[in-house]
């Protein structure tokens, strides 16, 4: 799949406010500072869609793009919550939820773990929580391009062992570089994959 247009179409926190063409929607996730609004520029080809901060924590509305005129990305705060007073990061993680639980039109929530680090308890805990709540997701591992490919290889194959200690079975599984742009083009197919079965 090509993506050809990506046009933003609204900001919301609750599902009521989100745009009112109701498409298959595509969520990405991951703590602050693992490069989600890269990531998201990269994929669409648009350096200036997603804002990009030196400041971790700066996305804090469910962001919804339009693509190709037949499916939303949409771009989630980050779960991580950098530097945030408590009553902060409880905002934060209602708007979080409140979408995942609620918008009928998630067809996948795409978590980005930093392919050079070891996963954190956040990240597990987040990630068993879509588990006991049905939500279908992949992993996305980025900024591949920071460190050599064995080196990352590693790293994922050890992120990978320390799921399955927890889970059966493996959800997809994405290494990326916004960089580079390694793994780009396996992420945005497996999406339009993913669309032709809806």
């Amino acid at each position: 799949m090509k993506i050809k247009t990506a046009i933003f179409s609204g900001s919301s926190t609750r599902v009521e406010q989100k745009p009112a063409r109701r498409l298959p929607e595509f969520a990405f996730i991951g703590r602050s500072n693992v490069g989600k609004s890269s990531l998201i520029n990269a994929i669409t080809g648009n350096s200036k869609l997603a804002k990009t901060s030196q400041t971790p924590g700066k996305t804090q509305l469910v962001n919804h793009f339009l693509i190709n005129d037949n499916w939303y990305l949409v771009d989630l705060p980050g779960y991580g919550y950098a530097r945030l007073p408590d009553k902060d990061r409880a905002k934060l993680r209602h708007i979080i939820w409140d979408y995942i639980n609620r918008s009928e039109e998630l067809v996948m929530l795409f978590v980005l773990l930093d392919s050079r680090h070891d996963m954190q308890e956040v990240d597990l805990r987040f990630i068993a929580e879509l588990g006991e709540k049905g939500i279908p997701f992949g992993l996305v591992f980025t900024k591949a391009d920071k460190q050599g490919p064995t080196v990352t290889a590693a790293q994922v194959e050890k992120n990978k062992a320390r799921l399955l200690e927890d889970w059966e079975d493996l959800p997809p599984v994405f290494v990326t570089s916004s960089v580079s742009g390694l793994g780009k083009e396996e992420l945005v197919n497996y999406i339009g994959t993913v669309l032709q079965t809806l």
